[in-house]
């Protein structure tokens, strides 16, 4: 729960998938970064990396990021090398050596499942164990999170970087995006179970839609500041500014959707990028940046994170009161949230069906709710049910794969996050 409304500022509850990714890191004398990345089926990938690139603690991440670019070869190897740029720039650690890296991991890509940030996660543990640096887990996250924004270019939210990293067997996370704040792990009760079912439709936080979504909040929240009368400065750069935010403390979240009911006939549905900054000037997204030439949504991606955030925050009481949790509050706060991802855009015909399908299902055979997650526009749903509903959470990807004709992976069981596994060390006999 929680999902595209962590740039924003809301809370998020997530749990982490059983399947994981494996980091294997040998410091040598080489003056480069080799990385080697097998999968499931034998998939093998392979990128030298210059140490002088990533190792220069004064290279601005623009270059580092222009290097990577977007050929294939070397783009992916930016979520692995960008760790270690982003040590050097933000602790000072010095790489005089490079490294032998070797990644495995049965995270599925592009599925809304954090396959990036699992594999961040995983070589920030590796090098931390590899050199002398000593960094608490909620920060290693943030600069995980930092390899995504300013190096591979995704301008993803911190929630799957701490997950992966901080993330706790059987429980889901509860982080409050402001910007970072880990507040433990709330349990789910011992009669219900999470799944998740893969659409077979591929999904990228690097694509237009989740992009424009993210960028038309951040103009919904600079609007809100010029009709709340809040000051106003320009920022360090073009398409940037700055607000003094007392009221909301920079988070959209905060705004509150009895708040935001009084200024939303005033945001405009869309407006065009131009024409926002003519008036405006910019964002105080230091990722994103609003584009003159497209038109973008504003109030409904402005009231989605507003209204997640207050959902969220009753799905935390719910399963935290005393009495036992409501599942049927808990599955219709689901489906609202799905309802709001399809409103903002990022829905799709796959992940539509299988929340029809969760709905029919019902709490008769023990499903309670579902929702899209991650970034949207395919990838994954995530299911509530009675402990025991496997087997209907089996009987729905399998009537959803015979009417597709796509795959339909069944995420089942959960696995610690990375700071909690640790890191191995192996040393020569």
């Amino acid at each position: 729960m929680g999902g595209i409304a962590d740039y924003s500022g809301a809370l998020v509850l997530q749990w982490p998938i059983r399947e994981a990714t494996r980091v294997a890191l040998l410091p040598w004398n080489e003056q480069h970064l080799s990385i080697t990345s097998v999968r499931p089926g034998g998939l093998e990938r392979h990128c030298d990396v210059p140490l002088h690139l990533v190792a220069d603690p004064h290279r601005p991440y623009a270059d580092v990021r222009a290097w990577f670019g977007r050929d294939p070869a070397r783009h992916w190897a930016a979520y692995v090398a960008g760790v270690f740029h982003v040590l050097a720039r933000e602790h000072g650690v010095h790489f005089r050596n490079g490294a032998a890296i070797l990644i495995e991991s049965n995270v599925p890509e592009g599925k809304g499942v954090s396959s990036s940030a699992a594999i961040e996660a995983a070589t920030m543990e590796a090098v931390v164990a590899a050199w002398p640096v000593r960094i608490e887990p909620r920060i290693r996250a943030v600069r995980c999170q930092q390899v995504e924004n300013l190096i591979v270019g995704a301008p993803c939210g911190v929630m799957d970087q701490m997950a992966s990293i901080c993330g706790e067997a059987g429980s889901l996370m509860s982080l409050l995006c402001q910007p970072a704040e880990f507040q433990g792990s709330v349990r789910l009760p011992g009669g219900l179970g999470v799944w998740g079912i893969d659409s077979g439709i591929r999904h990228a936080v690097t694509g237009v839609d989740y992009a424009a979504v993210r960028i038309g909040a951040f103009m919904g929240y600079r609007i809100l500041a010029a009709l709340a009368g809040l000051r106003v400065t320009p920022g360090q750069r073009a398409g940037h500014v700055q607000i003094d935010d007392p009221r909301w403390r920079g988070y959209l979240a905060n705004v509150g959707r009895e708040a935001f009911r009084r200024f939303e006939q005033d945001i405009p549905e869309t407006l065009d990028g131009a024409a926002f900054l003519a008036r405006y000037d910019g964002t105080t997204d230091l990722v994103t940046s609003v584009d003159p030439a497209r038109r973008y949504a504003i109030r409904t991606p402005t009231a989605h994170p507003i209204d997640e955030h207050e959902r969220v925050t009753e799905w935390a009481g719910l399963l935290t009161a005393p009495a036992p949790a409501d599942a049927a509050r808990l599955g219709a706060l689901m489906y609202e949230s799905h309802a709001s991802y399809s409103a903002c855009g990022l829905g799709s015909d796959g992940t539509d069906r299988l929340v029809s399908l969760a709905r029919a299902a019902g709490p008769a055979r023990g499903i309670y709710g579902a929702k899209i997650t991650g970034g949207g526009s395919g990838g994954t749903i995530a299911l509530l049910g009675d402990a025991s509903a496997g087997e209907t959470v089996g009987a729905i990807a399998r009537e959803y794969a015979g009417e597709t004709g796509r795959d339909a992976y069944v995420f089942e069981g959960t696995s610690p996050g990375a700071a909690r596994i640790g890191a191995i060390r192996l040393d020569a006999a």
